[in-house]
């Protein structure tokens, strides 16, 4: 926390629009991909300037332009220049901290949401921003690094499988969305695995190791919720927006995207409230061992009682007393102790006490 408030504190006295990247550099130079196509044709290229893009800018094929790497900020000034786009856009872009929201420009729209990966080596989610911008024809993405989010939907374009190539860019956008979102579906399963291993382990011998994965998890799931929450608006918004970059034939996708989003965040939910369970479950199972360890306790310490009280009278180094002389004193002394002993352990046997 502290290390983010000290890169915003970059942009503390700059005017609205300032084009200030704010969070961790993640690749060395951008990398820029470009699609353009339509249900016809297809053509692919890797560049290395932004400029390479603006030809497609009045064709009416669809272009798809993904920026991985998000530092240069003269690359997006040359992006807003020849687009259009309101520097406010850009400033956002460049904030790595954004919670998702969709902005309705007139001639396109801006959407932020969260792309999350599961780290396997590290057991835990790792988060990144990513921007897109719809316009009329196009479709502009920014990722913080470069990833295999989307390769799946750059190979159902390229193979011209389904209806991505006959629809527009709005489609290609729900596209984009959902491979987001079915990594959701993935990050889920494998918390569901922690947690269903975390119960087994609850059950058979809890461990300080078992507290510290509890919090941990609950950790994760506060950061998934804060990530899928916004979304549901974000994709409601454009299934029930009025914006004429959405046509109508997309709505029912989106409306499918929708429901997909509720189904994590119910998921979420129900994952919050088995570790809250969990970790009662883990509370109370400490605290009867606890008690079980003192239970033990307070029964040796009982039985022990009257013997130490025994034990103390005949330690007392007084002159007169007569069992002192007894030849037959210190064995029925021993007698009257076990025998004390084990009639107060039968006595707890029978309450149940052991």
């Amino acid at each position: 926390m502290a290390n983010l408030i000290k890169k915003r504190s970059r942009k503390s006295g700059l005017p609205p629009g300032s084009l200030v990247h704010i969070g961790e550099r993640k690749v060395r130079t951008p990398k820029i991909s470009i699609i353009d196509y339509d249900e016809a044709k297809f053509w692919e290229e890797r560049s290395k300037k932004i400029e390479e893009c603006f030809v497609f800018k009045e064709r009416p094929t669809i272009t798809w332009v993904n920026i991985d790497g998000l530092h240069q900020t003269s690359l997006l000034e040359a992006l807003g220049d020849c687009y259009g786009f309101h520097p406010l856009v850009l400033e956002d872009i460049l904030n790595t901290d954004q919670r998702p929201k969709i902005e309705d420009y007139g001639d396109y729209l801006y959407i932020v949401l969260r792309s999350l990966e599961y780290n396997e080596r590290k057991k835990e989610i790792e988060s990144d921003q990513i921007s897109i911008i719809l316009g009329r024809n196009f479709v502009f993405s920014f990722q913080e690094k470069e990833g295999d989010t989307f390769d799946a939907v750059r190979e159902r374009i390229r193979t011209g499988k389904g209806r991505i190539r006959k629809m527009g860019a709005d489609y290609l956008v729900h596209a984009l969305l959902d491979s987001i979102v079915d990594n959701y579906f993935f990050i889920l399963e494998k918390l569901g695995e922690r947690i269903e291993f975390l119960e087994e382990q609850l059950v058979t011998q809890p461990t300080t190791e078992t507290l510290r994965t509890i919090h941990g998890l609950k950790r994760e799931l506060i950061f998934l919720r804060k990530a899928v929450w916004p979304l549901r608006e974000v994709v409601g918004s454009l299934e029930r927006g009025e914006s004429p970059l959405i046509q109508e034939s997309t709505r029912i996708y989106l409306r499918d995207l929708y429901d997909h989003t509720i189904q994590v965040i119910d998921n979420v939910e129900t994952f919050r409230d088995m570790i809250a369970g969990i970790l009662d479950i883990y509370l109370s199972s400490v605290s009867n061992r606890l008690n079980t360890v003192m239970k033990v306790l307070t029964v040796i310490a009982t039985i022990f009682m009257p013997l130490t009280f025994l034990a103390g009278i005949y330690g007392m180094n007084f002159k007169f007393m007569p069992e002192l002389e007894w030849r037959w004193g210190y064995p029925l002394l021993w007698g009257v102790m076990v025998a004390t002993g084990i009639s107060m352990m039968i006595y707890f046997k029978k309450k149940k006490w052991l």
